[in-house]
């Protein structure tokens, strides 16, 4: 299509609706939609490993430009690069998942044992306000049954995910397949993108940038900071003898990703159960643990690793977090910030574009 015909379609008024010209182009932008639908629909099972690639890519761009620096084939570049993310990322996870799921197994025979023997009960006798407590408990529940049971369903679902399954096997298979891609031909895939836009190269550059920010920010402001909350409870559950810390950490940490709850979900009924057990000044120096320290390093890391990059209020960062796992699962953890900046963005350069229109 020449400048001349642009210029008559932008010149045809409500009037020439009807016309063949119109009829063209309701056509091509209803096949256009359609196309676009089924694309995504083609694409939706591949958005979980589509995710943690664009995150990995983002996180690993500076190491790799410094590879493509000295090495001279871009493949081997690439290659090399994925390697290093691999024996960074996936060899601690495999480790660190075999370690839980052996935890979460002597952790359910503890409390089988603990709860089987009434243990517990006998605990909360000695606080004569909370042995009430302990016999409605009781009389309520069949307490061993259903412990019984949760624990035997959390044994079986950690081997479970330690043993993986053919899907795992494939969604990791592919993320570091697109993540090669995304590392190699991320200039030439960044210029399609521009060409097949409407946005002008401004517009895209910007977009471009603040999908960046989001992903590092989300990635260091989110996980980062979250695995250290993780940790330092573990450490504290391990010096002060409680049982299972690596997996009580995993748990702190994974609890740390979704705002409004966080460590303190385990921590403070720990406090609470060696006080209970008579362990008053181990129960005082884990809640000033939790509180001063867990709690606190978030305060301090947050604006170093993130600064200024993530342009979300908390409670956009809420909804976007939670509810990208609900509608797309563990991968809207990336996608749903993402998909907000995007968002945001576009209304944006259309309120601008609406502002210089109408001067």
């Amino acid at each position: 299509m020449d400048d001349r015909e642009t210029k008559r379609i932008a010149a045809l008024t409500a009037s020439d609706w009807g016309s063949p010209v119109h009829v063209r182009a309701l056509v091509l932008m209803v096949l256009t939609g359609a196309a676009i639908y089924f694309c995504y629909l083609l694409a939706a099972p591949f958005f979980p490993a589509l995710a943690w690639a664009l995150a990995l890519a983002v996180l690993f761009a500076p190491f790799h430009r410094w590879l493509e620096s000295k090495v001279k084939w871009p493949n081997l570049a690439a290659t090399l690069c994925v390697l290093v993310v691999v024996l960074v990322v996936v060899v601690p996870a495999m480790f660190m998942a075999e370690r839980v799921a052996s935890e979460v197994e002597g952790g359910a025979e503890t409390i089988s044992a603990m709860v089987a023997s009434g243990e517990w009960r006998h605990a909360l006798d000695n606080h004569p306000r909370l042995a009430p407590a302990a016999r409605w408990i009781e009389q309520q529940f069949d307490l061993p049954a259903t412990v019984q049971a949760a624990t035997s369903w959390l044994a079986n679902a950690a081997s479970a995910v330690v043993r993986g399954s053919i899907l795992h096997l494939v969604g990791l298979v592919l993320t570091f397949y697109m993540l090669f891609y995304f590392l190699r031909d991320r200039g030439k895939a960044l210029e399609s993108l521009r060409s097949l836009s409407p946005l002008s190269k401004a517009d895209m550059n910007r977009l471009f940038s603040d999908v960046f920010d989001t992903v590092h920010a989300t990635v260091y402001g989110t996980f980062a900071v979250a695995a250290v909350q993780g940790a330092l409870g573990g450490m504290m559950f391990w010096w002060l003898g409680l049982p299972e810390p690596l997996l009580w950490g995993v748990v702190m940490g994974m609890l740390a990703v979704v705002p409004v709850l966080g460590a303190f979900f385990i921590w403070i009924p720990a406090a609470i159960f060696l006080a209970l057990e008579g362990s008053g000044g181990k129960a005082l120096l884990l809640t000033l643990w939790g509180t001063v320290v867990v709690g606190g390093i978030d305060n301090l890391l947050y604006p170093i690793l993130v600064g200024s990059r993530l342009k979300m209020h908390s409670l956009t960062t809420l909804v976007c977090i939670v509810g990208g796992l609900i509608v797309l699962g563990p991968s809207g953890l990336i996608l749903g910030p993402v998909m907000f900046t995007v968002t945001r963005v576009l209304l944006e350069i259309w309120s601008r574009r609406n502002a210089v229109d109408g001067a």
